[in-house]
């Protein structure tokens, strides 16, 4: 099994500077790519115009993205993440996700929450039509990607999500579950592919993990909170302070059979992104193999 750690930027604003600083300390600390995600009312820069701008800076480090689907023309999107896996030599790792449903974000997005499903139930499978060079409603795609195929994967613990990764989707990143969670939605994952007649490569499962450097405030506590939708699960158990603690929140998915990794610092050390790394690396960079 081979477990893979990628650092997320999160949404806070950041310049080229930055980016040149967090993926010189991704490089240096031997973590495996740059992670940055769409939330469209944040002060964070677009996730694919960044990785775009970042990539000439190292040759080998993945750039990961996680894109809102709905509220994309489909032909546009698939021809802006096939063009960006081309032009960086088929680095391009990918989740896609229906957009966050409430406030300012949730109107952001531009289509409804009830319809979200549906559009990523339609468009998933033309994206990967055009990426394999196929002709959908008279229209290809080119430049073609580089990976042959690009793998989409998705999130979410919803059932329909769940459901729709199992069909349509090469993988799952969880966020904001525990191990138990993570393992039932795995284990209906698999049941929607066989029923599809399909299979999900079992290191194709993953978590997007944020931590915090000290105990969380009252504001993070809330919107952790909001994230969890009423489960039944303690917030706190879901946002480790500390390298440490990070460590074993790893070692428990790890000893699951989970894979993949996004790690996002909550707040980045003031420090800069090279004391943040090199402080995490420490503690984690033995468990990558």
């Amino acid at each position: 099994m081979k477990v893979r750690i990628g650092i997320g930027l999160g949404q806070a604003a950041v310049g080229s500077d930055g980016l040149a600083g967090a993926m010189a300390a991704i490089d240096a600390h031997g973590f495996d790519s740059l992670w940055m995600s769409e939330v469209l009312t944040s002060s964070g820069p677009d996730p694919l115009v960044a990785l775009a701008s970042v990539a000439h800076l190292n040759p080998s480090r993945r750039l990961g993205a996680t894109i809102v689907l709905p509220g994309r023309n489909p032909v546009r999107l698939a021809k802006s993440l096939a063009t960006l896996d081309h032009l960086t030599g088929g680095r391009l790792l990918l989740t896609l996700v229906p957009g966050l449903p409430r406030g300012a974000e949730g109107q952001a997005v531009g289509v409804p929450v009830g319809d979200r499903g549906a559009v990523m139930d339609e468009v998933l499978p033309m994206l990967r039509r055009w990426w394999a060079g196929e002709e959908v409603d008279g229209v290809r795609v080119l430049p073609r990607p580089a990976q042959d195929p690009l793998e989409p994967w998705l999130a979410g613990l919803a059932p329909a999500s769940l459901r729709r990764c199992g069909r349509f989707a090469d993988g799952w990143l969880g966020a904001f579950c525990t191990v138990a969670e993570a393992l039932a939605a795995r284990t209906a994952i698999n049941a929607a592919a066989d029923a599809a007649g399909r299979e999900i490569d079992p290191e194709h499962f993953g978590m997007s993990i944020g931590y915090a450097v000290t105990a969380p405030d009252d504001a993070q506590l809330a919107a952790l909170a909001a994230r969890t939708g009423g489960r039944d699960v303690d917030p706190t158990d879901l946002l480790p302070v500390g390298p440490a603690a990070v460590r074993r929140v790893l070692e428990g998915f790890i000893e699951q059979g989970f894979s993949k990794f996004v790690l996002r610092p909550i707040r980045p050390s003031a420090a800069g992104w090279d004391d943040e790394l090199g402080t995490l690396a420490a503690e984690v960079g033995a468990l990558q193999t």
